[in-house]
């Protein structure tokens, strides 16, 4: 697929530029750290990362994940701090961009571990004194299929099709739990090692109030789909809860592979290819309910 849409690598390196300079400081040495729903770039002489919403529809969250990080920091959160001086979101034309530290590389890697015991710290935390959003993996979804670019009607109709089925399912089991504090997109590529040697977690887009299971579906369903290895026996046992063994853990499942497509869709004119084709897509959710439930039990 050319990149011909509103978001192409070209496009968001020019709007780094511009956003940059509207800051002051310099883009010398910048690169790209991920393209994916935003346009991560490091600024290391600067010191900073500027994060780029790709999708006009996520805009309103970048105000939201602003707040909702001053208070991590308030509260001493495992999560990545704004860059002090630039607390606010940066407007870029039509575009919405949030200003981070940098955190360079560091030894050793993060893993599977790290993360069930950071994610145990995130869950300990109470939810912060202002609204977040319910979880609503299917009312996501329908927004980012709104803001599709180059996609086809019968793809657009797979996914409404697919959404109108699991949102029953969804509201069923938000009326059966006790929301908590969730992160929405919990994975290893989400963790940071800090120079001191703490694990913190970033990409708070998907942050809100629902089942705290759904923080452990991510790394499962890679392994499930993907043939990973290691990194959710090594996140189980760190948390001291195994997701699989879940009584909602096909509806976690499916909801999570849900969220995985219809993450590309906004970007797939502005993307030379995408992780995974609608069509196999189509496959592989029509198996995940021959998936046997497990026997639930307590956290």
């Amino acid at each position: 697929m050319s990149e011909t849409g509103r978001f192409t690598a070209e496009a968001m390196t020019t709007a780094m530029r511009q956003i940059a300079s509207k800051l002051g400081v310099s883009a010398d040495g910048a690169h790209l750290l991920r393209l994916t729903n935003n346009a991560v770039f490091a600024l290391p002489v600067a010191g900073i990362v500027i994060r780029i919403a790709r999708s006009h529809r996520l805009h309103a969250r970048v105000p939201k994940v602003v707040q909702l990080v001053q208070w991590f920091a308030r509260v001493d959160g495992p999560a990545i701090r704004l860059a002090p001086g630039f607390e606010r979101p940066v407007q870029a034309g039509d575009l919405q961009a949030s200003v981070w530290e940098y955190v360079p590389p560091t030894a050793p890697a993060v893993t599977g571990e790290d993360l069930g015991r950071t994610l145990r710290e995130f869950h300990g935390l109470e939810a912060p004194p202002f609204r977040l959003p319910v979880w609503d993996p299917v009312g996501d979804a329908r927004q980012r299929i709104a803001d599709a670019e180059g996609l086809g009607e019968r793809e657009r109709g797979f996914l409404i099709g697919w959404c109108d089925r699991l949102e029953p399912r969804v509201s069923d089991l938000r009326q059966r739990v006790t929301g908590q504090l969730v992160h929405g997109d919990a994975h290893v590529g989400n963790l940071l090692r800090e120079r001191t040697g703490r694990v913190v977690l970033c990409d708070f887009d998907a942050t809100c109030v629902g089942p705290w299971q759904v923080d452990l579906a991510a790394v499962a369903v890679g392994e499930a789909r993907f043939g990973r290895t290691g990194s959710h026996a090594a996140l189980a046992g760190a948390y001291g809860y195994d997701v699989t063994t879940d009584a909602d853990w096909p509806l976690l499942r499916e909801a999570r592979e849900l969220k995985m497509i219809v993450a590309v869709v906004p970007v797939l004119a502005s993307s030379a290819r995408s992780p995974m084709s609608l069509r196999s897509a189509s496959d592989r959710s029509s198996t995940t309910s021959a998936m046997p439930d497990g026997r639930p039990s307590r956290r």
